[in-house]
């Protein structure tokens, strides 16, 4: 004998077919949404989770992923926090600011990595109080050659400074009692400032107003 389904069966069973193609067609419509979106597809993209300093040595509390649309992501951006991490930057970066190759540099150490193709870091141990030059700035080195003729040189004009280290815990004489500016230059730079540090001694002028502008036209050694 066969058995009959009741009026209630029936109808759940046709609620049932109906939500099933209803998810169907839901599922379909939202993909081809994100196909017709095409470069707006958000894609994983790696930020910085706070205010970051040139010469940072990038953790992984540094940096997080976060979802954003295709069409806004800057050329040569990073997708996942390990390809970031052990990088250092090589300029200010902000908050949530997506990270690219290009903001971060590889090197053996913080100076290294930021040094750019061709240019050399020069450390220059001075008797300069602390804050006198900052990153960034630009400064005129001076040799002044004793003996028989003394006479005063510029070893090198608008150069800029990379980094400036403060040498809090050396020991008395064995090093100047200021800071020391790690200044960028040329190879060629590099020769006569070493030539300068061995048998002069050391000026460092700062550089600010319309002559920053002009000697960075002219390049490192001005």
């Amino acid at each position: 004998m066969r058995r009959k389904c009741s009026p209630l069966s029936r109808l759940l069973a046709s609620l049932a077919i109906v939500c099933e193609a209803a998810s169907f067609l839901l599922v379909r419509e939202y993909a081809s949404r994100l196909e017709a979106m095409g470069p707006e597809a958000p894609v994983p993209v790696a930020v910085t989770t706070g205010d970051l300093a040139r010469g940072v040595l990038l953790g992984a509390g540094e940096v997080r992923v976060e979802q954003i649309p295709s069409a806004y992501t800057p050329p040569g951006e990073l997708r996942q926090v390990g390809d970031a991490v052990g990088r250092t930057t090589v300029a200010p970066i902000a908050p949530s600011e997506p990270l690219t190759v290009t903001r971060l540099g590889r090197g053996a150490g913080p100076i290294a990595s930021q040094v750019p193709a061709g240019l050399r870091a020069v450390v220059m141990p001075t008797n300069l109080p602390k804050g006198f030059v900052r990153a960034g700035e630009r400064v005129d080195v001076l040799a002044i050659y004793s003996g028989e003729q003394p006479c005063t040189e510029t070893a090198a004009s608008g150069l800029e400074a990379l980094d400036v280290l403060d040498p809090s815990g050396s020991s008395v004489g064995e090093a100047p009692s200021g800071i020391t500016p790690v200044l960028l230059t040329d190879p060629s730079g590099t020769e006569e400032l070493a030539h300068a540090l061995a048998f002069a001694e050391i000026r460092i002028a700062a550089v600010g107003g319309e002559d920053v502008a002009s000697q960075t036209e002219a390049g490192p050694d001005g």
